[in-house]
This record gives structure tokens, sequence and C-alpha cells, in this order.
């Protein structure tokens, strides 16, 4: 009773720890019987994020294990899948979708006394005598223009007064108070931006550069990839990219992985 209690107890705490690891990038490819299969659709329900595969099939989305991911296409079959630890040690996920024949709902044609004639057959077609009335009323097309006096047809006691109003005068005031200092302002887009770009850096990077140079060239982990790019940043990897100094950090990341890899390998 106590070994099953601390079973028990054991793998309580690795449900936690699955849990509560944090998401990562997981790289898949999709296939058909045809081959390679672009513009499927993605979804991590668990995240409500969604991607489609490029013309390689291949696809990234941010997820972690025990997440549920949902593959479909258009005349495929759609299919639900839960994501485990091997999916994020692979080079990448390899998802197949089986092709889906629709079955069209029978369609009788009536018979009908047209010619296939157009000349013909407008004769047979009926017309809505109420719309011929309203077209008829609506159509100006023999007024003279040429004659039009503002005074004929309007009259002068029903026409509004013209009020001049100075377009301007509504806006009097504004931007005097509760707004702020310019200084402050520029301070906070300019922090706005650096956080953009060290949010998007490992995504531009990995597409700039390519997945082979990251995880075939250089060796590194797929679920490591974050982790290298941090232990590469005291290099001042950020401001180089930056700046489009790209062959400085590509031989920054040539120089530093080997060391890299075997800090990891001890661990």
């Amino acid at each position: 009773m106590k070994k099953a209690l601390i079973l028990i107890f054991f793998l309580s705490q690795i449900q936690i720890v699955v849990s509560q690891e944090e998401r990562k990038t997981l790289f898949g490819i999709i296939y058909d019987e045809d081959g390679k299969l672009e513009n499927a659709h993605i979804v991590n329900f668990s995240t409500q994020q969604a991607t489609f595969s490029n013309k390689e099939g291949e696809y990234k989305l941010f997820a972690k294990p025990t997440d549920s991911i949902r593959y479909s296409s258009i005349g495929h079959k759609t299919i639900y899948q839960k994501l485990t630890k091997e999916d994020f040690n692979t080079y990448r996920k390899r998802t197949t979708l089986k092709k889906q024949d629709y079955l069209l709902d029978e369609v009788l044609l009536k018979k009908n006394q047209l010619f296939g004639e157009l000349t013909k057959d407008l004769t047979k077609v009926t017309h809505d005598k109420n719309q011929e009335i309203a077209s008829k009323a609506t159509n100006f097309s023999n007024v003279n223009y040429n004659n039009y006096n503002s005074d004929d047809h309007i009259n002068k006691h029903v026409k509004p007064p013209v009020v001049k109003v100075d377009p301007t005068a509504q806006f009097e005031g504004m931007g005097t108070t509760n707004t702020i200092p310019f200084k402050e302002s520029e301070q906070l887009w300019k922090l706005r931006k650096e956080l953009a770009f060290k949010e998007s850096m490992p995504t531009k990077l990995l597409n700039e550069l390519g997945e082979d140079f990251f995880f075939v060239e250089l060796k590194i982990p797929v679920e490591k990839y974050y982790h290298f790019l941090e232990y590469c940043n005291p290099l001042g990897i950020e401001k180089l990219y930056q700046n489009r100094e790209v062959l400085k950090v590509i031989n920054i990341f040539r120089k530093e992985h080997t060391g890299y890899l075997k800090i990891i390998e001890k661990h």
C-alpha cells in the first residue's frame, strides 16, 4: 500500500512538471498520398493559435506536450492528435492526411420550353410588371439638365438657410491637456520597438538562416534552440543582427556551438 501511494505521488509530480513546461516551437511537415501538402490548416486547441503549411508542407507552431492539435485540409479527412515529448525531439514531426471523396446530391432538371438560343428564349421569360413600372419612374435619361435653374423646382420658403461654420472651431483647445509629453512618448515607443524586436528575433533568425543551419549543420537540438540563442546573446548577437551584420552572427554561432553542445551533454 505504501509503495502504491509513493508511485501515485511520483506520477502526479511528473504530470505537474509536464503541465508547467513552457511551450516551444513545434516543427512539422504534412503529407498526403501525392507528397508534401500545401495550405494544410494546423490549430492548437490549447492556445487557440493556428497556422498553414507552406509549399514544402512545412509548418511551425508554439506548443508543448499534451497540447491538442487539429490537422485539416480541403479534400482531406481531418485528424486530431495529442502531442508528446517525442514530437519535439525529432527534426520534423511528420503527419499524413488521407484524401476524402465527396458525393454530390442528385439534381433534377425540369423540362422547359427553351430553345437554347438567347434571342428566342428571351421572349419566353416572364416580366414583373411592378418592376417595370418602378424602373420607368426612376428613369431620368430624358431630363434636359442644360436648362436647369435652382429656383424652378424648389420653393425658396422651404430652402434651409446657409450657415457658414468654421470647420476648425470644434477642435479649438484640443491637444493642450491630458497629453503625454513628447519625450516620454518617444521613449515609450522606443521601448516597445525594442521589446518587439527581442520577441521576433528568434523566428526571424530561423527563417533567414534556415532550419538546416541550426539543426543539421550546428546539430543544435530543436528543443534547445532558444536556449542556444540565450547562450550566445552576451556576445552581442541581437545588436549585430539588428544592424544587419548577419555574417558576424553566423560566425559567432559556428564558433560557439561546439562548446555549447559539450555543456548540454554533461547535463
